[in-house]
């Protein structure tokens, strides 16, 4: 019983260190811009196309996409760091926002060098362009294709295996033996 209790005190003060450690470190994001009429708002599996300014806290422009063709960006595909991503869900078309991405939502203690030192705090001004909301059907051929290839894969294996044991367990005829039973077929 004792091992318990203390087990469980060791779990509660890790949780405890652990929650000290990232206080403060949580996204902020800030509205600049909200349109009036917003009919639909961005969810995972959603398509994005946005614009974006990305800079660190003292400043330094670290990436922009006005000077290009706008981000495209499926939510929940992991194609951004988690900060952005997260900052960018249940927004409208037309909407601006502010994110502040703290290290561990961004790029964490390696950075991105050259451009990106570690632990660095990230601006991001974000703009949605267009969106492009999934459907039923692609949600669900999203859950669906790797469930079906993990089942997919071991049963062709399996049949494949089948196959070369049926075919390895076929009696083999001689040659003298062949021709034999081809001259008798033959008359």
């Amino acid at each position: 019983m004792s091992r318990a209790v203390l087990l469980f005190l060791i779990i509660v003060s890790l949780n405890g260190f652990s929650s000290q450690d990232e206080k403060g470190q949580e996204l902020k994001v800030e509205v600049l811009l909200k349109p009036e009429g917003c009919p639909e708002l961005s969810a995972v599996g959603d398509r994005l196309h946005i614009h974006y300014t990305g800079k660190l806290e003292d400043g330094t422009l670290f990436d922009n996409s006005l000077i290009r063709e706008p981000l495209v960006v499926e939510l929940g595909r992991k194609q951004v760091i988690p900060g952005l991503e997260q900052g960018l869900l249940d927004m409208c078309v037309g909407e601006k926002r502010k994110l502040t991405v703290p290290p561990n939502l961004g790029y964490g203690r390696r950075g991105f060098p050259p451009s990106i030192p570690g632990d660095s705090v990230l601006l991001f001004e974000t703009e949605l362009v267009t969106l492009v909301k999934s459907t039923y059907w692609k949600k669900l051929m999203d859950n669906m294709i790797p469930i079906a290839c993990f089942l997919l894969v071991p049963g062709l294996l399996c049949l494949i295996g089948y196959y070369l044991y049926l075919k390895a367990n076929v009696p083999k005829i001689s040659k003298r033996k062949f021709k034999e039973e081809k001259k008798s077929k033959a008359k």
